[in-house]
C-alpha cells in the first residue's frame, strides 16, 4: 500500500481538491483507495459523504474506541473514506490531548489499513505543522506539496521542505519528498509563467493544474471531476500527477 499526502503549511492551495481527485483517478484504476480524513474540519468527509450516515470517525479509531473496518465508509466501487466529523468532531481534541503520547499511531492506523489489501491511502490533512500534521507526515511515503502561482509561495516551499528535514532527522525516518504541484496556474498570463519557470528551477518535479471552472463546480456536486466532466482539460494534468504516484 502507497501512502501520500499533499502537504504545505498553508491554506488555499488546493490540497484537499488533489486528495479528492488523485483518490478518485485510482478508484477509476480499479486501485483499491482509502482517503484519510485528518482535517478537523471535516472538509473532504463533507465533498465526498452526502446521504450516507456516519457513525464513527477517524478521531474513534485513534483512541481505541472503535476498529478500523467499522469507522470505514464506501463512497464507491474500491473507493473508501476513512472519516472526520465537520461538526463536534473530537480529531482536534485527542490531536491536543493525547496524540503526543504515541507520535506513531499513524504507521499503526497504516499497518490496519494494508491488511484491507488497500493499494493507496491517501491522507487529507489541514494546513499547519501541529504535532497531528508531523505524526502523520511521519507515516507516510511521499509528500507531494501543492502551491499557488504567487510570491509567498517561493518562500512557502523553502519552509515546508526546512520543516520536512527537521522532522526526518528528528525521528529518523525516510519520506520522499520531491513533486511540487502548481495549482490553479493560468499559462497565459505573464506573472503566471515566470512562476511556474521558476519552479521548475528548483530540484523538483513540477507538476501543474490549470485553472478550471469545473474543478470547484464538481465538488459543490459532491463528485470528482472525473465524475462530474471527464472532458474538462484539468483531467489530462491530475491523470499525469497519477500516473507518477502509481
Amino acid at each position: 500500500m502507497k501512502k501520500i499526502a499533499f502537504h504545505i503549511q498553508k491554506g488555499g492551495v488546493g490540497k484537499t481538491t488533489l486528495s479528492g481527485n488523485i483518490a478518485s483517478f485510482f478508484m477509476t484504476q480499479d486501485k483499491k483507495t482509502i482517503l484519510v480524513d485528518c482535517d478537523p474540519q471535516g472538509n473532504i468527509t463533507s465533498w465526498f459523504i452526502t446521504d450516507q450516515k456516519i457513525e464513527y470517525e477517524l478521531a474513534d479509531v485513534l483512541k481505541g474506541d472503535v476498529s478500523v473496518e467499522e469507522a470505514i465508509v464506501e463512497i464507491g466501487n474500491n473507493f473508501f473514506l476513512l472519516p472526520t466529523f465537520s461538526l463536534n468532531g473530537t480529531l482536534k481534541n485527542y490531536a491536543e490531548t493525547k496524540l503526543f503520547q504515541e507520535p506513531f499511531i499513524f504507521d499503526d492506523l497504516c499497518g490496519h489499513l494494508e491488511s484491507y489489501n488497500f493499494n493507496y491511502a491517501i491522507f487529507d490533512l489541514s494546513p499547519g505543522m501541529s504535532m497531528l500534521e508531523r505524526a502523520v507526515l511521519l507515516a507516510m511515503d511521499e509528500v507531494i506539496t501543492p502551491l499557488t502561482p504567487e510570491y509567498f509561495s517561493v518562500d512557502g516551499i523553502e519552509i515546508f521542505n526546512d520543516e520536512l528535514n527537521k522532522i526526518k532527522k528528528s525521528y529518523r525516518k525516510e519520506i520522499t519528498h520531491k513533486k511540487i504541484v502548481i495549482n490553479e496556474i493560468n499559462r497565459s498570463f505573464k506573472l503566471h509563467k515566470s512562476y511556474l519557470e521558476h519552479f521548475k528551477s528548483l530540484n523538483y518535479e513540477v507538476y501543474y493544474i490549470s485553472q478550471d471552472a469545473n474543478i470547484p463546480k464538481a465538488q459543490t456536486l459532491n463528485k470528482s471531476i472525473f465524475d462530474y466532466n471527464a472532458k474538462s482539460r484539468a483531467v489530462s494534468e491530475f491523470e499525469k500527477l497519477a500516473s507518477s504516484i502509481a
